[in-house]
C-alpha cells in the first residue's frame, strides 16, 4: 500500500507529466492536501475551529505528522485540504502562500554577463571574441526565454559576476540571484543548500538543444531518485539536478571540472543514492560543437568568424 509521502511525492510530479497550464496548476493546488503539524482547538460556539500553530518545513514533516494528525479528535481521517481550510482557518491565507511559494519545482540557469572577453574564452580563441560573445548573447538568451515560460516550474536565473545581478540582459520578471564566489562546484552546492525547499534542477546557458521537454524529464526522474544528472558527450554534464529532501546532498567535492572525469566524479560523490540520467546533450565550447548546430540555437552566430 502506498504511504501519504509516497502518494504526495507521485502526485507532485503527475503535472509535469500532464504539461498542465497556469490555470490548471492553480486548480490542481487548491484541491491538493494539505497536512498539519500542530493543530490546536480553539472554543467558538457550537462548533470547534482550528489554527494553524506550525507549518512543516519539508516534505517528510509531512509523512512524519501524517498520523498524527489523523489521531486528533474532531477532526477527519484523512488531511485536510486546502479548500476546506480556507473556510475554518483565519489564517488561511497565510497558509496558501506557504503552499504556493514554499515547496515548489525549481530550474536554475546559470548565466553570465555577456561581456566580451568574459564569456566562451574556449571558443573565443578559436573564431574570436566578438563571435563567441554574440553566440553566447543570443544562444542564452533562447534557452531562457525558451525555459522560463513554462508554468510547470519557476525559473531562478544565477548571474556572475554578483555585481551583473541587476543588470537589464535579461527578462525582467525572472527571479535572481547572485552565483557568489568559489570553483563551479561551489557555487552549485550553495545554489542547492540555500534555495527554498523543493526539487531543484540546475542547467548552464550554453546548451542551446535543451527543451522544456528535457527539464520536465528530469523533475519526473526525481520522482523516484534522490539525483538526476544529464550527461554530455565530452564527459561532462549539461544538467544536475537534486530532490533534497531531508538535505542536499554533497556532490562536488573533489570533482575535476572541464574534463572527461567530470560525469564519473560526480556520479562518485552519489554513492549509495539513487541516480537517473536523461538523455546526453551537447555544449557547445569549441568552433567545432559550434559547426554541429548547423545554426539552430546560435541564431546569427557561425562556426568561422
Amino acid at each position: 500500500m502506498a504511504t501519504p509521502s509516497s502518494r504526495s511525492r507521485r502526485a507532485f510530479f503527475d503535472e509535469v507529466d500532464t504539461g498542465s497550464s497556469l490555470k490548471m496548476r492553480k486548480n490542481q493546488r487548491a484541491r491538493a492536501t494539505f497536512p498539519f503539524d500542530r493543530i490546536g482547538k480553539r472554543s467558538g460556539g457550537p462548533s470547534h475551529k482550528y489554527r494553524l500553530r506550525t507549518l512543516p518545513r519539508c516534505w517528510s514533516a509531512i509523512a512524519r505528522h501524517h498520523t498524527r494528525l489523523a489521531a486528533l479528535p474532531g477532526l477527519p481521517a484523512n488531511r485536510p485540504d486546502v479548500g476546506e481550510t480556507t473556510a475554518t482557518c483565519p489564517d488561511h491565507a497565510q497558509i496558501r502562500g506557504v503552499v504556493s511559494a514554499g515547496w515548489r519545482r525549481r530550474l536554475v540557469i546559470m548565466v553570465k554577463a555577456p561581456q566580451a572577453g568574459r564569456v566562451k574564452t574556449r571558443l573565443a580563441r578559436e573564431i574570436g571574441v566578438v563571435g563567441a560573445t554574440s553566440f553566447y548573447r543570443h544562444a542564452s538568451s533562447a534557452v531562457v526565454g525558451r525555459l522560463a515560460a513554462d508554468p510547470r516550474w519557476q525559473t531562478v536565473l544565477a548571474i556572475a559576476p554578483d555585481t551583473a545581478a541587476r543588470a537589464r540582459y535579461w527578462p525582467a520578471p525572472l527571479a535572481r540571484r547572485a552565483q557568489g564566489n568559489g570553483d563551479l562546484g561551489r557555487r552549485m552546492q550553495a545554489l542547492f543548500d540555500h534555495l527554498p525547499p523543493g526539487p531543484v534542477v540546475i542547467i548552464g546557458s550554453d546548451c542551446p538543444a535543451v527543451r522544456p521537454d528535457d527539464i520536465a524529464a528530469a523533475f519526473r526522474a526525481l520522482g523516484g531518485a534522490d539525483a538526476v544528472l544529464g550527461p554530455a558527450p565530452d564527459g561532462g554534464y549539461w544538467l544536475v539536478g537534486e530532490w533534497r529532501s531531508p538535505k542536499a546532498l554533497p556532490a562536488f567535492s573533489g570533482v575535476r571540472w572541464s574534463c572527461e572525469r567530470t560525469l564519473a566524479d560526480t556520479v562518485a560523490n552519489f554513492s549509495a543514492r539513487r541516480v537517473a540520467f536523461v538523455r546526453e546533450l551537447p555544449d557547445v565550447d569549441t568552433a567545432a560543437d559550434l559547426s554541429c548546430l548547423n545554426g539552430k540555437g546560435a541564431r546569427r552566430v557561425h562556426a568561422v568568424p
